[in-house]
């Protein structure tokens, strides 16, 4: 940017409180310490994303093999013919856009096992936040408003805590904007770009923040000539585009998120659903609407690289939850430069941070949230994967959706799975749903499709988890496996994360008794596991509830009903007039 155009836009922005001074001159570096070590310590949780192990493999995969995963190794259904026009380019895009991501995340794991991706992590999400809060800080001329910034996208970024490819793209945006903010590091941006063309398919958003600032620079008036700024942000725009078009995919990445808009099977997925106007997380509804109320407010005052970007990431969030940090970085930026009301504050204020943020600090280390070094054991089918392997069952198998990709990073590629979180399928996933709940059709029998589909794909081992704790969802695939009449199933393995069934058991093979009795039980014992280790999950309890409700079992039913009642933050009426229905009932 050209002197001149950058003092006209420092006029322009709206000049901010003084802020308050530091009675000591370095509580602002305590400060600064404060906030990076609670950061770290909030993003440095556990383990407990599925797509996270089919990642780890394919790093693994491609680092030994020196090729990239195509044709796929890991599902014996990946070779299915396309549903639709553009499936296979789908397919080839899910299974390379993300390959230096995943070779990165395998080499990190390599050297510092699972504690070095946790730590990974919590570096690269807590760095999203720093360039929030420095953009703030540098925006708004306040130091104590830049940490509020990086805490407010830090509300936001904590709902989106998992070892994905993902996050790159999310810290790639907020890279572009400090450095095109900064106007520093300029001829950076198209090696940049190449790297993240290679990490994550969502590297078109480079393009887009690019595009804001170079349209922001243009001579709208036709007697003012081009500065030499704008002649090289157009030029940094062109260089990085045609970067990007270096990798697996070229440029066909825009039409593959045309066929993700077609995929049923995406649209099924909670990511890609639009969230609600006001609900969890809420720090993205506050930060949205107070973001929006601000921008027209201070209208005048507002750049037009702002405004473009503030409407392309309402809206990207808006049409899909996975977008919602997006707005998460943005709008406190936007909120500390554009805050229309500026009062003086008093300096005992500038303490507030420090003695909130080390409380906070201590709390999480004390009670267990910060620094979990570790892998959820409730999330993994550990003890399953071990049997599988010990006892030589290589499937053909089917499995759930979200056990997958550990079964992959366990047993693959010896053992190739049914379905796992790549989506590589529509006709598997179709399939995979009438397995597990034989819509029409008695869904605790194994008979009808479900039967016909298992002797079509020749499956002789099951392994699964029975509910679904996100929806809440009951998977009656396991009642039909263990009925007694007309099942040819036996129940070889269960524990509190999955259920293995053999169709032939070898000789010798230890059978569990009364196969119906364990799957029932384990129904109850695998809910209350998930909602255990993450309260804020206990949809599975209500569809218990009301399991044991229509079987008239009335002990099951309250206790599982009680156990959803004593953790929903929603009020819920059905469920209220069932417990007392329960109540009347002698025990």
């Amino acid at each position: 940017m050209s002197r001149g155009r950058t003092l006209t836009q420092r006029k322009n922005h709206p000049r901010p409180s003084e802020p308050p001074a530091a009675p000591f001159p370095w509580l602002k570096i305590a400060t600064l310490i404060l906030t990076g070590a609670f950061l770290l310590g909030l993003f440095s949780t556990e383990i407990a994303d599925t797509d996270f192990w089919w990642h780890l493999k394919t790093g693994q995969y491609i680092a030994e093999n020196r090729t990239l995963p195509v044709p796929e190794p890991f599902a014996a259904t990946s070779s299915i013919a396309p549903a639709y026009r553009g499936e296979e380019r789908l397919r080839h895009f899910n299974l390379t856009h993300e390959w230096l991501s995943q070779v990165l995340m395998y080499a990190v794991y390599a050297v510092g096992g699972f504690p070095g991706i946790i730590l990974a992590r919590a570096l690269l999400l807590a760095v999203l936040c720093a360039l929030a809060g420095l953009l703030a800080a540098r925006l708004s001329a306040n130091f104590y408003g830049g940490i509020a910034a990086s805490l407010a996208t830090a509300s936001v970024a904590i709902a989106f805590v998992a070892d994905r490819p993902g996050i790159v793209s999310f810290l790639g945006v907020a890279v572009f904007v400090a450095l095109l903010e900064l106007r520093r590091g300029l001829w950076l941006l198209p090696a940049l770009a190449l790297l993240w063309a290679n990490c994550h398919g969502g590297f078109p958003l480079g393009w887009l923040v690019l595009l804001a600032y170079a349209v922001d620079s243009l001579p709208f008036r036709r007697d003012t000539p081009w500065t030499p700024d704008s002649r090289r942000l157009w030029l940094v725009l062109a260089c990085s585009v045609a970067a990007s078009g270096i990798n697996p995919n070229g440029f066909g990445v825009v039409a593959t998120f045309l066929d993700y808009r077609r995929s049923p099977m995406t649209a099924s997925l909670i990511e890609w659903q639009r969230p609600s106007l006001w609900g969890p997380p809420y720090g993205f509804d506050i930060l949205l609407y107070a973001a929006a109320l601000v921008l027209v407010i201070s209208w005048r005052k507002v750049r037009l690289a702002h405004w473009f970007l503030f409407a392309a990431f309402a809206a990207a969030s808006l049409t899909a939850f996975r977008n919602i940090p997006l707005i998460g970085f943005l709008a406190p930026v936007l909120i500390a430069a554009y805050f229309p009301f500026r009062f003086p504050l008093p300096r005992v204020l500038a303490w507030a941070p420090a003695l909130l943020l080390l409380p906070g600090f201590a709390t999480g280390i004390a009670q267990g949230r910060f620094l979990q070094l570790r892998v959820a054991g409730w999330t993994v089918p550990a003890g399953a994967a071990d049997y599988l392997a010990a006892n030589h069952v290589t499937g053909p198998i089917f499995n759930t959706y979200e056990q997958g990709g550990y079964l992959i990073w366990r047993l693959g590629p010896q053992t190739r799975v049914f379905i796992d979180g790549r989506s590589l399928s529509e006709t598997a996933y179709r399939d995979y749903n009438t397995i597990l709940f034989n819509a029409g059709y008695p869904a605790d029998q194994v008979t009808g499709p479900r039967l016909a589909l298992l002797d079509r794909y020749g499956v002789q081992a099951v392994v699964m988890n029975t509910v679904d704790y996100v929806s809440g969802a009951m998977y009656p695939l396991a009642l039909a496996l263990a009925n007694p009449v007309g099942s040819d199933w036996a129940l070889v393995y269960e524990d509190s994360q999955a259920v293995i069934f053999l169709r032939h058991p070898p000789p010798g093979t230890r059978l569990l008794a009364n196969p119906l009795g364990r799957v029932l039980r384990h129904l109850d014992k695998e809910c209350m596991a998930y909602i255990e280790n993450s309260p804020d999950t206990p949809l599975c309890a209500r569809t218990l509830g009301d399991y044991w409700l229509r079987n008239q079992a009335v002990d099951p039913a309250r206790r599982m009903l009680l156990l959803y009642h004593a953790h929903t933050n929603r009020p819920d009426p059905s469920v209220d007039r069932a417990l007392q229905l329960l109540d009347s009932l002698p025990r």
